[in-house]
């Protein structure tokens, strides 16, 4: 008989039709049947021994709310026997009506948390807390879909449990030692992230979106040139690629797709032709990692009037110091038409970015200085001085692309202006482990947005951050801060940025979650933290409740 292993997870969801992700342990079909009639199926596909199935659920009422089950060959399997969550359900919107508000929670960089009855050296688990306080009140407001921003799983930095794993299958005094290597390695990542209870209930009935960022595959991936021709040298690089491209596509990737697209993808079809989708898998992957344009991981998302688009940071990269982009040129148009398609279609705008656009002043100053050197602005000696601290000190967000960072700013403008503007431009992002809102102010005579503008930033669901790296981020946001980063920028020989700004909330540290309430042309952020309660289970604090637009 087959087995649930991993899931279901509640993927894309419309007004009448959802996708639910499973993973069973042989080949079977995969069934999800709702209690208001509709239903779907799907047969599995297999890569690498195991055996999945995105199941596409028809027949849903708009603006209705239904439980569900998931059956493998017939026989029920989820909800669990001794389950003592909620059923799941599949909430579908109704985007017609007017009243009815978009909720959208986001988060990025979520080591998995170990089990409940051991400590937890980094506090609670934002999204464990989360799915508490849901389960606690299913009839409460809750989000229609939450955006995992990257770093979903660390496969260079493993928990003691996955360690011991790693090592019971092969040597670790050999690379890439305690991270993880293959596709099989990744598949465990998944187990300890989302066969964690709460997790596994909260996916199962909240939509998701994701993207990934560099601990998906490892620290610091795609961030230079030189960076990339010194691990593509080792011996163990090339399978570690491979097998994390394979595995997001699998488990995040093909779930960001509608119906529609997933019908349209000639990989998907492939891989579901073959009684065995391994070798197509990789051959898609070994294309991707060797031309970033034959792939796209970024996708559009409609929430009847809010537009998300969710943007690939890290793979679709150009790295030659002469042209260095965060995008290439095929991806950045991409953006370009996806933003400004059919003005006053939408009332927000959201871009989701794993790295931040707006950073603290003085880690801005700091990256692109760097950029400078390293593209050989100081001559030779301070480019070899740039390298390695670029990598050291993980200087590699939008701001290290500067004209990446000015064509963002100006795509911004003209997206957030003229007939039609949106009420809110929000860039959403993470990475950096501290959650901040910044507002930019385009300077006197220049092309601005109506719509406000808004850097939100949310990290981590659940990590940690030395007290350094805090006093460093305070510090970067300070009078004294600016000054410093004004002098690294003279230094560098930088031109000033198209655009000052200013934070308006935050810095706030700690496990939390961010929630955006958009009715209308009105928006709401709210910050929550995760915070452990003595003799109880950890509740969400509110710790920031900011009105964006009325």
């Amino acid at each position: 008989m087959a087995r649930l292993r991993l899931g279901p997870l509640l993927r894309y969801v419309d007004e009448s039709s959802a996708t639910v992700w499973v993973e069973a342990s042989r080949p079977c079909t995969a069934e999800v049947r709702c209690a208001d009639g509709s239903s779907g199926r799907a047969r599995t596909f297999q890569i690498c021994g195991h055996h999945y199935a995105l199941i596409p659920v028809t027949g849903l009422a708009p603006g209705s709310a239904t439980a569900y089950e998931v059956l493998l060959d017939g026989v029920q399997v989820w909800p669990l026997a001794d389950s003592p969550f909620p059923p799941s359900t599949i909430r579908t919107p109704a985007y017609d009506d007017a009243a009815r508000p978009v909720r959208i929670a986001f988060g990025s960089c979520r080591w998995a948390a170990p089990p409940a009855d051991d400590h937890d050296p980094v506090g609670p688990d934002a999204l464990d807390t989360l799915a508490t306080e849901l389960a606690a009140a299913p009839d409460a407001e809750r989000p229609d879909v939450l955006l995992l921003l990257g770093d979903q799983v660390y496969a260079d930095e493993t928990s003691p449990a996955t360690r011991r794993y790693l090592a019971a299958r092969r040597d670790l005094r050999d690379a890439p030692g305690n991270q993880v290597a293959d596709y099989e390695e990744y598949t465990w990542l998944y187990y300890e992230s989302w066969l964690d209870p709460d997790v596994r209930w909260l996916l199962s009935t909240v939509p998701s979106c994701m993207i990934f960022d560099d601990h998906d595959v490892i620290d610091d991936w795609n961030t230079s040139a030189s960076w990339l021709a010194e691990i593509r040298a080792t011996d163990w690089w090339n399978e570690r690629i491979l097998s994390g491209l394979m595995s997001y596509w699998v488990h995040q990737h093909l779930g960001n797709l509608a119906p529609r697209e997933l019908a349209a993808d000639p990989v998907y079809a492939a891989v579901r032709a073959d009684p065995d989708g391994t070798d197509v898998l990789r051959e898609f992957a070994a294309r991707a990692d060797a031309d970033a344009t034959s792939v796209r991981w970024s996708y559009r998302r409609d929430f009847g009037r809010v537009r998300l688009l969710m943007v690939d940071t890290r793979a679709a990269r150009v790295l030659a110091e002469s042209d260095r982009s965060m995008l290439d040129p095929t991806e950045a148009a991409w953006l370009r038409e996806q933003s400004l398609e059919s003005p006053g279609a939408y009332d927000h705008l959201l871009v989701g970015t794993s790295l931040p656009w707006l950073l603290p002043h003085l880690v801005h100053d700091a990256e692109g200085w760097n950029a400078a050197l390293c593209r050989g602005e100081r001559g030779a000696r301070w480019a070899r001085f740039g390298e390695k601290l670029r990598r050291r000190a993980d200087l590699e967000h939008w701001a290290a692309f500067p004209a990446s960072f000015d064509a963002l700013t100006a795509l911004i403008a003209e997206a957030g202006g003229g007939e039609g503007a949106p009420a809110t431009v929000c860039v959403l992002s993470g990475d950096v482990h501290h959650a901040y809102v910044a507002e930019p102010a385009w300077p006197d005579g220049a092309p601005a947005p109506t719509a406000r503008v808004l850097q939100l930033t949310c990290s981590p669901l659940h990590n940690s951050i030395p007290g350094s790296i805090k006093l460093g981020f305070r510090l970067g946001w300070s009078a004294f801060g600016r000054a410093l980063g004004r002098r690294f920028a003279r230094h560098g020989r930088l031109t000033t940025p198209p655009v000052s700004w200013r934070k308006t909330g935050g810095p706030w540290f700690g496990n939390q979650l961010m929630t955006l309430t958009l009715r209308g042309r009105g928006a709401r952020l709210r910050l929550q933290e995760a915070q452990p309660v003595p003799g109880g289970k950890p509740r969400l604090r509110e710790a920031a409740d900011i009105v964006m637009s009325e």
